[in-house]
């Protein structure tokens, strides 16, 4: 038995019944051609023949004198764990991402190791689904998506070699966190690591904080402070109700529109996220005079390395005050490209103290509801790396990975992406009693996609066609 760290701790406290702390993904996969009928059936069967589980599928909870520890046991009860389940007719994407709305708000039992994954079959175009979930305590969000990864490969034969989900093995990250802002969470490494670079380390990190002040008492829009979010309906209370939405984009539409702003595919993207909050605000009347506030994970590491999770968060406004979709992209642009300033000048270390210094108003308000009309943010919005080729699971072409994150109070929408080759994948979760109609989002998205090609030179017709088609097709 190993005792659980100090973090492993703090996310199992955290949870609760309106709040639970998993992550998952739902991963879309047309069969093979010469598929029988009953394909989805016969992959269950195969799948159940394997009695074992690796690390981390295979960590269960047990408690001794007050203290929590993981025990690694090769017993499990697959039955538990996996889950052979079949859509209600007609079978479209939407009774799908509902499926996946009322099983993510489940809470994991803790009898049993924190996982669960749901083949799924009956859609009306043939194909089927994948949906996992596992608590954060185990991985974090990025370490899920790499599991996943490892379960598939580049060509149909080869995949149908590969184990099961949860027999693959994975090196345990260095460094986990929510993915919502929780600097409190790493300030006692922090400190400990500029204890250890002295002077030279302490530093630069007051040096560019006061720089920070400095800037946002001039009124600079591009720098952006964690106590500056107006409050929105989006920083309400969640229940424990959730609400799923996917939808996928093809990548050459959202570089088309980046080489044309001298802007990256995040920046487009956070972009296209602005206009369509600030439609779906406006329309239930709930749109702020100030500019929305997102938390964006930015990656610090400095090498080629896959282990470790050496994430900072930026905050960059969304321009939801701004009507005009290329003067937002600027905008968003603008508080990017201030962020990574930031975060060129400090190594890992220094960054952690940065953010917590940075944080702690957004913090203390948070704790003390000192401000009523300013919060930490207003949402979350994360890019996570995908497969970059054509990827197959078990024979079947994977068509689609998108994330199914988790939320905490006072946040109540999520969005996560997923790069892959010729898409990213877009998965927004939401409090279904705070956010009503979140579906209205993709078509949002969409919209604002197409307002920034409109405005600019026009992208190869081919590309253009062939892409208003997919952002209009769920999922």
């Amino acid at each position: 038995m190993k005792p659980l760290s100090a973090i492993d701790n703090i996310f199992l406290l955290m949870e609760q019944r309106q709040q639970p702390l998993h992550v998952g993904a739902l991963c879309l996969f047309t069969p093979p051609p010469d598929a029988p009928p009953d394909f989805a059936l016969q992959l269950a069967e195969r799948l159940r023949q394997s009695a074992q589980a690796a690390a981390p599928f295979n960590r269960r909870l047990v408690s001794r004198a007050g203290f929590k520890f993981w025990d690694e046991s090769g017993d499990f009860d697959l039955a538990q764990h996996f889950v052979h389940l079949a859509l209600p007719k007609p079978g479209r994407v939407r009774e799908l991402l509902a499926m996946v709305s009322r099983v993510h708000a489940a809470h994991l039992d803790r009898a049993y190791p924190l996982w669960r994954i749901y083949l799924i079959e009956g859609l009306d175009d043939g194909r089927i689904a994948l949906y996992s979930k596992i608590h954060h305590a185990l991985v974090d969000g990025v370490a899920g998506i790499r599991l996943l990864m490892k379960s598939m490969a580049p060509d149909a034969e080869t995949s149908i070699t590969m184990p099961a989900p949860w027999e693959v093995r994975t090196r345990r990250t260095r460094e986990r966190r929510l993915p919502v802002p929780t600097p409190s969470l790493r300030g006692v490494n922090a400190l400990r690591a500029l204890a250890q670079q002295g002077l030279d380390g302490v530093t630069p990190v007051f040096q560019q904080f006061r720089q920070v002040r400095r800037d946002q008492r001039a009124g600079r829009e591009d720098c952006i402070g964690s106590l500056q979010a107006p409050r929105s309906i989006l920083n309400n209370n969640i229940s424990g109700s959730r609400r799923f939405a996917a939808q996928s984009y093809e990548t050459p539409r959202i570089k088309a529109i980046a080489r044309r702003f001298d802007a990256t595919v995040n920046d487009v993207v956070l972009a296209m996220c602005g206009g369509a909050l600030r439609r779906y605000l406006g329309e239930l009347n709930a749109l702020p005079d100030a500019p929305l506030v997102a938390a964006v994970p930015v990656s610090t590491r400095r090498d080629d390395g896959d282990s470790g999770n050496e994430v900072a968060f930026a905050l960059t406004h969304l321009g939801t005050h701004i009507a005009c979709p290329e003067a937002r992209l600027l905008a968003v642009k603008a508080c990017m490209d201030y962020n990574k300033q930031v975060l060129r000048a400090l190594n890992p270390s220094q960054l952690m103290a940065y953010e917590g210094l940075m944080f702690a108003p957004g913090v203390f308000n948070l704790l003390t509801g000192f401000s009523r009309t300013k919060t930490i943010v207003n949402v979350v919005i994360s890019h996570v790396p995908g497969p970059r080729t054509e990827t197959y699971w078990q024979g079947c072409k994977l068509d689609g990975v998108y994330p199914v994150s988790l939320l905490v109070n006072n946040i109540a929408l999520n969005i996560t992406l997923v790069s892959r080759h010729d898409f990213i994948d877009f998965g927004l979760i939401g409090c279904r009693k705070t956010l009503p109609s979140l579906q209205r989002l993709l078509d949002y998205l969409g919209e604002s996609l197409d307002e920034l090609e409109a405005g600019g030179a026009p992208v190869v017709p081919a590309v253009k066609a062939k892409a208003r088609q997919a952002s209009k097709a769920p999922a």
